[in-house]
């Protein structure tokens, strides 16, 4: 079992995006992440931290702590690997998230696209360097809601850029707890 983050202190600018050098580059084999039915008994109920991890931008979301809605927080700008990881794992921290959730970019047909294998391998270091479980989550059309979200708010198209990762983030992370929620009233029903 992975080190539980609340238990390590919390730096001052822990809610800060930005990133920092300090810390150890990640190297070797993750833990399971992969895709599938979601245990609700797995992980004590907690804060869940949803990303959508983009080539420059990482969309930041996080549940309540009974795990049951999602809220954006941020978007990370992409440095590098070691300090966008930095960066997450310090919003794991101030939130004391117990596991994490990362979209997972399927072609509609559901096969990997080559964005899906990059999402692997960042919650992969993700889970290696925070100690946490990472969960990979379909997130076909996450960022296509997200733009329908905007529209029905009337944001303008020059005003979404800063905020459509975190729109995104949320949407993944909000039906990640939804099936949850579905599978444990599912199997105390049966």
């Amino acid at each position: 079992m992975g080190r539980n983050p609340a238990d390590f202190p919390l730096p001052a600018d822990a809610g800060s995006p930005d990133h920092d050098s300090a810390g150890d580059s990640p190297s070797g084999p993750a833990g399971d992440s992969a895709r599938g039915p979601v245990s609700a008994a797995s992980v004590p109920p907690g804060w869940v931290l949803g990303l959508d991890s983009g080539s420059r931008r990482i969309g930041v979301a996080v549940s309540d702590p009974e795990g049951r809605t999602a809220r954006p927080v941020l978007t990370l700008e992409r440095k590098n690997l070691r300090q966008d990881l930095r960066s997450l794992l310090r919003l794991a921290r101030k939130y004391g998230c117990r596991e994490a959730v990362v979209g997972e970019p399927l072609y509609p047909s559901g096969d990997a696209s080559p964005q899906a294998e990059r999402a692997r391998q960042f919650a992969q270091a993700l889970e290696r360097e925070g100690g946490i479980p990472v969960h990979l989550w379909d997130e076909r059309l996450s960022t296509a809601e997200a733009h329908r979200y905007l529209d029905a708010a009337g944001r303008p198209g020059s005003a979404r850029r800063d905020v459509i990762d975190q729109i995104a983030a949320t949407l993944i992370l909000q039906t990640f707890l939804d099936a949850r929620k579905a599978r444990k009233a599912q199997n105390t029903a049966v």
